[in-house]
């Protein structure tokens, strides 16, 4: 999931010195967009401010295609400056529609709104404009060194694009981070004029090729083609790319090559290329975007992978804001603390949805074996800010195709519509009614290892909760294999006697089937309970020896534990196996083995935490041996019929760790050895561990194991609320979501999940005491009924609207603002 990331050090001044004065003297190197965008604004707000722009290419020399704008970025330009957006809006191709074009077929989804520009239009329109406002812009004129520029100008704004070399000038303060990624891409542009926004998806005997292409003028569309780089290589394009091109020049071979695989959706119109070579894309960022009186600006301060937004987009919001800092703020330094401050977080939060769209498109061939509906549904909700609900407000009818082909075709037409989650699946010998897991949550409650009454309170609460799973979590299998000694555990009669007066406790009151995960918590054991930020330090009294695969300490807080020996080994595939067996003979329904998140079995599973050179040690097949040891001992003695999960983290989230590949091998291990299902989590097993947290961030892992395997999978990992649940399940990335800290906040997640989609089907039953409140409680003012305030009704905007140069209505100056939600991926 991640490319090549380095930090970029250059010998260069270490700290900030503050601008404390207004900027009167303005220097921007580069002429693009956002350093003419921001010009134009800067002048405009203060007419006295002299403004001097460097631009090294020709006031005319056009390089690009087009570029997509939001309606949110259209209204700030509107109202920071109308005389551009005029002008902007009367060359705009606009259109709602996005196709898919995959397996022969086409799905298409309208709603979204998307306005175009030819990127040098676009120039021109800012460049006439900054002439306008006397803004001094020297065309053809390298900016003079930015070290020197700061000693001349009040501000220096650094727009010179994602090759910044202002910022490798002051690396040491900016502290870049330049994550180059593995696939290659192309920018061309056709004389063939797309009506909507296009992702072209073609499977060759090389890979999958993929085109992202749209309308931008009457004319002209931009097409970017992208491959990943296995199959670049395997369709010739490496032999063709070998040698260094001119600035300027294009790589004309790939691009013939390019027009011959892609020519049936091209419709015998030419590729036409400016600069068009095959690329890696690289992710930047800053730790910080200023030095002194020096600011970075679009590119060279951050950039979004195309596939979700264009950078001339940031840039020109970077633009308005620091324009607009500038004249709120009474001295540079705080004008460009608060720029940052402002643009930062929206930045952080493109980039993030940027990142998971780059990776969707980088394991491409993870879907290609979807139907088409899911397949469509799955590229539009990729970055996970288009989601299901978003997607349903936009465009019903293309949901409910997808909805329709999740379900197999088996519902009529017209029928009540029934949400992802609330599907029935069948595990094992199990029907589950919903595709909602309760997780195992510890509660850090036991006595002497038993259930506690916290413990039956929660399961209960969470078996009248609506889940389609309830799972009771952190069960030690030996007492030196608890975490905290406020673990439960099931290695005796008094605790198998306590699990099932539990289970039979909350059998009284609800059908929802019970799970148990079963660990032994390995170099993780002999805790305290964790505080408030989710460490438990190691015991400084009553204390027990633990056991791992090596003899590495968790931290340099923690002692080492003891290298489990052979002997103790086959003991810890014994305990397992005995816990297996009361588990069953207490009442549960499902049992799930923890094989990750740094725990004993994990341990031995990466290779960060496995340093033996034993038969238990070295090759993955090797550091398998006691996982599959465990899973045979337990295999043997669970009854057939009842599900039987592992769960794993497949990815330890820090370098030589466990690789995507060997989280396959190891999933695929499991189901040889009658796995019934995967809990896919990630990381845990290391301290320095670095993941990337955020909404869904662990999903693509279930995805891929889901893929590779043809395992069922559950999604685990910052999901918490049924819009999210439901883009995963439709989308395909998995079969079960676990939901755990929102069940926490709301221990009737579900049931009110159910309540606030208009659901009251089979899949979220309501006890019978509560059946009054399975309807949402009225609010205020919910019975006040809005009286008829317009004599004539203003027509509902068109859900499929394409670009028709030249037609009636196909250039719309005042698109429609009451859309649902964001456009598709906010470009």
């Amino acid at each position: 999931m991640t490319g090549r990331a380095h930090q970029v050090a250059v010998t260069g001044p270490a700290h900030q010195v503050a601008a404390t004065g207004p900027a009167h003297r303005v220097a921007v190197i580069g002429g693009g967009p956002g350093g003419l965008y921001f010009a134009a604004l800067a002048k405009q707000l203060d007419p006295e401010r002299s403004i001097t722009v460097f631009e090294r290419d020709g006031r005319e020399d056009e390089f690009g295609f087009g570029v997509v704008f939001s309606d949110e970025t259209l209204d700030g330009i509107a109202q920071a400056d109308p005389r551009v957006f005029a002008a902007m809006s009367a060359e705009f191709a606009r259109w709602s529609d996005i196709d898919v074009r995959y397996a022969g077929q086409v799905r298409t989804s309208g709603g979204h709104g998307f306005a175009a520009l030819d990127r040098n239009r676009l120039r021109a329109i800012l460049q006439r404009r900054c002439a306008e406002l006397a803004v001094d812009v020297r065309y053809r004129t390298p900016a003079p060194p930015a070290e020197r520029l700061a000693e001349e100008y009040d501000l220096v704004v650094a727009a010179d694009g994602i090759n910044s070399g202002t910022r490798a000038a002051y690396a040491t303060t900016f502290r870049p981070e330049l994550d180059e990624r593995h696939a290659r891409y192309m920018w061309l542009g056709t004389d063939k004029v797309f009506d909507a926004f296009t992702f072209l998806v073609e499977r060759f005997d090389f890979g999958v090729l993929q085109v992202h292409a749209y309308p931008y003028s009457a004319e002209r569309s931009t097409f970017i083609v992208e491959i990943g780089e296995e199959a670049w290589r395997r369709a010739g394009f490496e032999a063709l790319a070998d040698r260094e091109f001119a600035r300027g020049e294009s790589d004309e071979a790939s691009v013939r090559r390019c027009a011959e695989l892609l020519a049936g959706h091209l419709d015998g119109h030419r590729l036409i290329p400016n600069a068009s070579r095959w690329i890696r894309f690289t992710t930047v960022r800053n730790a910080t975007w200023r030095h002194r009186n020096v600011v970075l600006l679009g590119d060279a301060a951050h950039s979004a992978h195309f596939s979700i937004g264009s950078g001339t987009k940031l840039a020109l919001e970077d633009a308005l804001a620091l324009a607009a800092s500038l004249g709120e703020q009474p001295t540079v330094a705080e004008a460009l603390a608060a720029y940052e401050a402002e643009r930062r977080p929206v930045v952080e939060s493109t980039q993030r949805a940027a990142q998971a769209s780059l990776e969707w498109f980088e394991t491409i061939d993870r879907r290609t074996g979807q139907d088409p509906d899911r397949f469509a549904f799955n590229l539009l909700t990729r970055s996970r800010r288009v989601t299901y609900e978003n997607l349903r407000a936009r465009d019903p009818g293309f949901v409910a195709a997808v909805e329709a082909a999740f379900a197999g075709g088996a519902e009529p037409v017209g029928a009540a519509t029934v949400p992802p989650m609330f599907r029935p699946l069948k595990l094992a010998a199990l029907e589950l009614r919903n595709r909602v897991v309760v997780p195992p949550l510890a509660t850090f409650t036991a006595v002497d290892a038993l259930p506690g009454a916290f413990d039956r309170a929660q399961l209960t609460a969470h078996a009248l909760g609506g889940a389609g799973l309830v799972i009771a979590g952190m069960t030690a299998v030996a007492p030196e294999g608890r975490a905290t000694d406020r673990c439960p555990g099931l290695w005796n009669d008094r605790q198998e006697e306590a699990w099932r007066q539990l289970v039979d406790a909350v059998r009284a009151v609800s059908g929802t089937p019970l799970g148990i995960q079963l660990t032994h918590a390995g170099r993780r054991a002999s805790t305290a309970v964790p505080g408030p930020d989710g460490i438990g330090r190691p015991l400084t009294e009553g204390g027990w020896p633990t056991l791992a695969a090596s003899p590495l300490p968790w931290d340099a807080a923690s002692p080492p534990p003891h290298e489990a020996n052979a002997v103790e080994l086959a003991a810890v595939a014994a305990d397992f196996a005995e816990s297996a067996e009361r588990a069953a003979r207490a009442g549960f329904d499902v049992l799930e083995l923890q094989f990750g998140h740094g725990h004993l079995v994990s341990g031995f599973l990466s290779p960060l935490t496995n340093r033996r050179t034993d038969r238990y040690g070295g090759p993955l097949a090797q550091r398998l041996r006691l996982p599959l040891e465990v899973l045979a001992a337990v295999r043997a003695v669970w009854p057939a019929g009842r599900p039987l999960l592992v769960r794993i983290s497949a990815s330890d989230w820090a370098p030589g760790g466990t690789t995507e590949a060997e989280a396959v091998a190891i999933c695929r291990a499991l189901a040889d050895g009658g796995v019934d299902a995967v809990d896919v989590s990630t990381g845990e097993v290391v301290a320095h561990q670095r993941p990337p947290f955020g909404r869904g961030y662990q999903t693509p892992f279930a995805e891929l194991v889901r893929a590779a395997t043809g395992l069922p999978t559950v999604a685990v990992g910052a999901i918490s609320g049924h819009d999210d649940a439901n883009s995963v399940l439709l989308a395909g990335r998995a079969d079960l979501v676990a939901v755990g800290r929102a069940q926490l906040y709301d221990p009737l997640w579900t049931l009110h999940a159910a309540a606030e989609q208009g659901y009251a089907g089979p899949g979220a039953r309501w006890p019978g005491p509560w059946a009054a409140g399975s309807r949402r409680p009225p609010g205020p003012g919910a019975d006040r009924v809005a009286p008829r305030l317009r004599l004539v009704r203003e027509p509902e905007p068109p859900v499929h609207h394409r670009w028709r140069p030249g037609a009636a209505g196909a250039v719309d100056p005042d698109p429609p603002t009451d859309r649902p939600g964001p456009t598709e991926e906010e470009r």
